[in-house]
Order: structure tokens, then sequence, then C-alpha cells
């Protein structure tokens, strides 16, 4: 079962209500999406902390071969 854009959105706009979040549809087929996320929740965090938050914020739907999400590239940073 695929994810649609607006879901994928709305979760991260759950976990980051103050941030900014841009999804971007990349293959049009509900697995591939782009998605940037600039929050302050993430200042003084690597990237690898950063896109582990984000990841927790899809609360397992990129989880295993069944989850709803195949791929996801993220940028993530503080606000400047």
């Amino acid at each position: 079962m695929a994810i649609t854009a607006e879901e994928l959105e709305t979760l991260l706009r759950d976990s980051f209500p103050n941030g900014q979040v841009t999804i971007t549809d990349l293959a049009g087929d509900g697995n591939h999406y782009a998605a940037e996320i600039i929050d302050e929740s993430f200042r003084g965090l690597n990237r690898v902390q950063q896109q582990r938050a984000v990841y927790a914020a899809l609360k397992g739907k990129m989880d295993g071969s069944q989850g709803e999400l195949h791929a996801l590239a993220l940028t993530t940073k503080a606000p400047e």
C-alpha cells in the first residue's frame, strides 16, 4: 500500500509543527518522495540525529518490506 504526499506531510507536520515541510513526489507512484524539513529542533544535531527524528515521525511507515513508503530522500536543517 502506498502513501500519499498529503499523508506524508501530515505525519511530518505533526512532529515538526513549527517547521517548514516540503514534499516532492519523485516518481508519481506513492513510494518515492523527497522531503525538506527545516525546523529549530534540528539545531545542534548532526545529520544522522536529524534524520532519525524524521524516521521516528514516520511511525513505522518505512519499516520492512511491507512499509507504505519505499524511498525518502531527506534534506534536514535548522533555520538560518
